[in-house]
Order: C-alpha cells, then sequence, then structure tokens
C-alpha cells in the first residue's frame, strides 16, 4: 500500500457511507428509527445507521429462505458458487482502499492494518473458499451387495451471523464465505459499533452478481436485532462471534425458538508462556508486546495473560516496557501509526475501570494506563502493563478486551500449565521454548483450540479456529468451518 497520510485524509472526506440496511438485494432505510455511527478517531458522526428491528429482520430472513428454498444458490453446482465468490473477492480487491478506510473510521484500527491485515484476510477467504466449495466430496460406505449407501453433505439452510467489531470484515467473511460456498444463504448482523464495512460488504457482493436474498446486511443493535435474529423460527443455524455472556443468550434463543444449531466463537484470557530456554527472548518479550497491543488489544486472542519464569521475568518485562513506551499512538490514517483508537468512549470508560481495578488489587503499573491525545476528540489509552499480579486478581482472570497485560510469573513448567489452565476461557495460547518434547508436553496440556509455539497469531485459511471451555465452540476457518453450515444425510438403497 503506498497511499500517505494525506491521501487518506482526502479519501475520508470523499467517502460515501451509506447506513442503509441490505435487503433482498437492495438498499432499505427501513421504517425503524436510525442512530449515529461515531468515529474513535476524533468522536465525528460517520453516517446515521438504519436501526433494524424486527420488521427488517423479518424481512432479511424473509429473502433469504425464499432465496434458498426457490432461488438458485442452493442448486447450483459447486463450482459455479465457487466462481461466484471468486468474483466476489476480485470486486473486494479493487474496493480494498474503501474498505479499509471504513474499518478504519468506525472502529480506529490503523488503516495500514486494516489494509494490509484485515483485508487481505477478507480477500483470501473469500478466494479460499470458492476455490474449496467444489473439493468436498459425499461419501458411498461400503455395504453388503444387495445396498447402496450414500452420505451427503446439503445446505443447512438459512444462517445468522452476528459479528463483533474488533475485526468487522475478517469475522463476517470467516462465517459468510463458507456458509456461501455450502449452498446457504445468509443475514449478517455487524455490531452497532461496526456497521458501515459490513454493508458495504453487502452492496458488494450483490455487484459481484450474488443472488438478490443471498446475503442480507442488517444494521442494528443486539439486544434487538441480535435477539430477533437469534429468536427466529425461519433461521435454520446461528454463528455468532462476541462476548460469553451474548453467547448464553443465543444459546437461550435457540431453546426458546426452533433448536437451531448455534456455533459461538467467544472470549479469552490467553496466557503466553516464556520459558527460560525460549530461542530468542529478545523475539519472544517482542511478539509478547506485539501481540497484546496489536489492534488496541482488542482482540479475543490477545496474550493478555504474559507467565513467565520467575529468573528471567524482570529481563523480559523491561523489555515490552520498553516496547509499550515507543509504540506510536495516533491517528489511524496516518501509516505511521502503530496503535489507534479504542473501538469508543463506553469501551474505553470499561478498560479504564479495570486498570482501576488493577491498582486496587495491589498490581504494579509498570507503564501507561491513562487515556491520551484528548484534544483529538477520540478515545485513545496508553499501552498499559502490570506486573506483581496474584492470579486470583481480576487482572488475570476477567476479559479487558485492550491494551493491558498482566505479568505473572512461575518456578517450574507444571505451574505454569497451572496458571494457564486456570481460567474458564481456552482459546488460544503461546510458548517459548527450545526443547521440542518441551513443546509438545505443553501444547497437549492446555486447554486450547490454538496453540502457538515460538510465535503469536500465526496460520492460515487451512487450520481451524476457535476454542474450549467457555471460549466457545465449533471452528471458523479451514474445511472444518464447512461442517457449521451443511447437515449430512443417510441415503440406503435396497438393490
Amino acid at each position: 500500500m503506498d497511499i500517505t497520510h494525506e491521501e487518506w485524509l482526502l479519501r475520508a472526506k470523499s467517502l460515501d457511507l451509506s447506513g442503509a440496511h441490505h435487503i433482498d438485494g437492495t438498499d432499505e432505510d427501513g421504517s425503524g428509527a436510525a442512530f449515529d455511527a461515531v468515529s474513535p478517531r476524533d468522536g465525528r458522526v460517520l453516517a446515521r445507521i438504519a436501526d433494524a428491528g424486527t420488521a427488517e429482520v423479518d424481512a432479511a430472513v424473509a429473502a433469504a429462505r425464499r432465496a434458498f428454498d426457490t432461488g438458485p444458490w442452493p442448486r447450483l453446482a459447486p463450482a459455479e458458487r465457487g466462481a461466484a465468490l471468486l468474483r466476489v473477492a476480485d470486486l473486494l480487491q479493487e474496493r480494498r482502499a474503501d474498505l479499509a478506510l471504513t474499518v478504519s473510521l468506525e472502529m480506529g484500527k490503523p488503516v495500514t492494518d486494516a489494509y494490509e491485515i484485515e483485508l487481505r484476510a477478507l480477500i483470501n477467504t473469500f478466494r479460499w473458499y470458492g476455490q474449496l466449495a467444489d473439493k468436498v466430496t459425499d461419501e458411498s460406505p461400503h455395504t453388503a451387495a444387495d445396498a447402496l449407501a450414500l452420505v451427503t453433505r446439503e445446505p443447512a439452510g438459512v444462517v445468522g451471523a452476528v459479528v463483533p467489531w474488533n475485526f468487522p470484515l475478517t469475522l463476517a467473511g470467516w462465517k459468510v464465505a463458507p456458509a456461501l460456498a455450502a449452498g446457504c444463504t445468509v443475514v449478517l448482523k455487524p455490531s452497532e459499533n461496526s456497521p458501515l464495512s459490513a454493508l458495504l460488504l453487502g452492496r458488494i457482493a450483490t455487484e459481484a452478481g450474488l443472488p438478490p436474498g443471498v446475503l442480507n446486511v442488517v444494521g442494528g443493535t443486539g439486544p434487538v436485532a441480535g435477539r430477533a435474529i437469534g429468536l427466529h423460527p425461519d433461521v435454520d443455524v446461528l454463528a455468532f462471534t462476541g462476548s460469553t455472556d451474548v453467547g448464553r443468550h443465543f444459546l437461550r434463543y435457540a431453546a426458546d425458538s426452533n433448536l437451531k444449531r448455534v456455533w459461538l466463537e467467544l472470549g479469552g484470557k490467553s496466557p503466553n508462556i516464556i520459558l527460560p530456554d525460549a530461542p530468542d527472548l529478545e523475539k519472544a518479550a517482542a511478539t509478547a508486546a506485539w501481540g497484546i497491543f496489536f489492534n488496541q488489544g482488542e482482540m479475543c486472542t490477545a496474550p493478555s495473560r504474559l507467565l513467565v519464569h520467575t529468573s528471567i521475568a524482570e529481563q523480559v518485562t523491561e523489555s515490552v516496557v520498553r516496547r509499550a513506551r515507543e509504540l506510536r499512538i495516533g491517528d489511524p490514517l496516518d501509516p505511521s501509526t502503530e496503535m489507534g483508537a479504542l473501538v469508543g468512549e463506553a469501551h474505553l470508560g470499561r478498560v479504564r475501570d479495570r486498570i482501576a481495578t488493577g491498582l486496587a488489587e495491589g498490581a504494579r503499573l509498570r507503564t501507561g494506563g491513562a487515556r491520551t491525545l484528548t484534544e483529538t476528540g477520540g478515545s485513545y489509552l496508553e499501552p498499559t502493563v502490570f506486573d506483581r499480579v496474584d492470579p486470583g486478581m481480576r487482572l488475570a482472570r476477567e476479559e479487558i478486551f485492550g491494551p493491558v497485560l498482566s505479568v505473572l510469573t512461575f518456578d517450574d513448567l507444571d505451574e505454569a500449565v497451572r496458571l494457564a489452565n486456570d481460567t474458564e476461557y481456552g482459546l488460544a495460547a503461546g510458548l517459548w521454548t527450545s526443547d521440542l518434547s518441551t513443546a509438545h508436553r505443553v501444547s497437549r496440556a492446555l486447554r486450547a483450540g490454538t496453540v502457538w509455539v515460538n510465535c503469536y497469531e500465526e496460520g492460515d485459511l487451512t487450520v481451524p479456529f476457535g476454542g474450549m471451555k467457555q471460549s466457545g465452540n465449533g471452528r471458523d476457518k479451514s474445511a472444518h468451518a464447512l461442517e457449521k453450515y451443511t447437515e449430512l444425510k443417510t441415503t440406503w438403497i435396497q438393490l
């Protein structure tokens, strides 16, 4: 990407930000109220968002149901669906700068990260599932000579996808692309904090040739629009990424409606274990700092618990603190910015409350903790590091979802594993060691859906992503994601 700060600013002034729902292939203002989309960059109102109520959700679900029951999409040859997803990917690439700018404006992340990381992930996801669509095969088990058995995968129906604001397009893509590849139709509800990029995604998909009703996007709040999708009797599958508390609501909605399948990717309090034999302590410390401060710490997989052996604890902590102090915080539209704004004032307030709690609990603040760049009108926070954190403190137990690191120490490997697993969550974990046996043994012992060894946040679309315990169920990414959006049917033919 070769766009300057001044060019991004000019693009922002001319960017067309529509807050209309995208239902049945057209933009709809809806009949309900509207709310402001406020940029955390400077507090400016970006657009008015049509606030979906039950009427708009009903219309979106009805469009998706028609497209599934009588439309061409689930009846296309898989290769044709794949070609359509590839056309979507091509148009997303053409509109990449506008999409990245929209993400940066609405949720505060640096535009370089939005362009180079988020949009790359979105485009690659549509390409990958477009290429996979005709590679999934059915089964014909060996039976007696007088019978033929077939096991076929059929699209599950209408999918409701509810996604958060921290990676509004990546996480939407992880759900929408495999659902479409499987032959399902989708109603997507983005967070009210980041609706604009998802609404633009819906319009681009229609421009790329998806039939009306195949992908519908509604803006609205969780308690109204999200609840309506969760309770809707014509939604067959619900895929959600967000907090554990809201995940519980979706399970209740399913129980109170049609027992729809609910797939949840929820919170995390991920441990990052650094052993004295780490192959490169400076790299381990640098990665620990990057992991917690990337995306302003607003990541479910953020390595927010740094577990360090006592013999190297001060060395590693000091290195992380130094990097935190050197981090460039600033305008998300400035390509030199390394950490942008938190998503909004309400969330900034919650993170600051957690910092105050950590101080009250007796943890030691090594750096950061204060609001910054107040003159911009935006929601900025200094990168924050605590040490002398006790495992029982709220700092060590509750997901903060901000740039706040808690450093804990251990004396031996067994204690490290106990500390790592001493959480209700089980989304991800990191381990730094030069010993191959230790890497295997500890990876097996950690109760987490993903374990990174001598790295963090690495991987590609070939591997699944998801959690254990109260971090959810089901998997995004990889061919395994198709399992969420298909039904297995057995056909037994007597010959």
